[in-house]
C-alpha cells in the first residue's frame, strides 16, 4: 500500500509531498512516522547533495562537519533521527494529521486506504538530538 504523505503549514499550505510504502494495510502513527524518517534518512544518506530535507534536521554540528569534508560526508545516523522524531512527537513538537483528523497517540492504529493522506504540522524546528 502507497501511503502520501505531506507536510504543511500551519494555514495547510503543503510545502512538501512524498510517498512511503508499507507492506500492509493497518499500522501505527509510530510506524508513519519511522517509515518516514528511515526513507529520507536513507534518501539523503545515498546522495552527494548536502542539504538535508526530513522531519528531523541533522544537528549543527552534523552539519558542520558534513561541509568541512564534502568528500567524506558523515552519514546521518537513521536510529538518532527516528528516537528524536518520536520524541518531538510525544511533546507536540509536530501533529500529524490523518485524512485532516489529528492523531492522538503512537500506537493509534491507521486503516491505510488509496486516498488517505498522512499530513505532518511542524509547530517548532525540529534538531535531531
Amino acid at each position: 500500500m502507497i501511503l502520501t504523505i505531506t507536510d504543511e503549514t500551519f494555514t495547510g499550505e503543503v510545502v512538501h509531498k512524498q510517498e512511503i510504502e508499507f507492506e500492509t494495510e493497518v499500522v501505527t502513527v509510530q510506524d508513519i512516522i519511522e517509515k518516514r524518517v528511515m526513507q529520507e534518512v536513507e534518501n539523503y544518506n545515498s546522495k552527494a547533495d548536502d542539504k538535508f530535507n526530513g522531519l528531523v534536521e541533522p544537528t549543527q554540528t552534523e552539519k558542520t562537519l558534513n561541509a568541512r569534508q564534502p568528500k567524506q560526508r558523515k552519514l546521518v545516523d537513521a536510529e538518532k533521527q527516528v528516537y528524536v522524531a518520536l520524541d518531538a512527537f510525544k511533546k507536540n513538537g509536530f501533529f500529524v494529521l490523518i485524512d485532516n483528523l489529528q492523531a492522538d497517540s503512537l500506537e493509534q492504529q491507521v486503516q491505510l486506504k488509496a486516498q488517505t493522506i498522512v499530513s505532518f504540522v511542524k509547530l517548532t524546528p525540529l534538531i535531531g538530538g
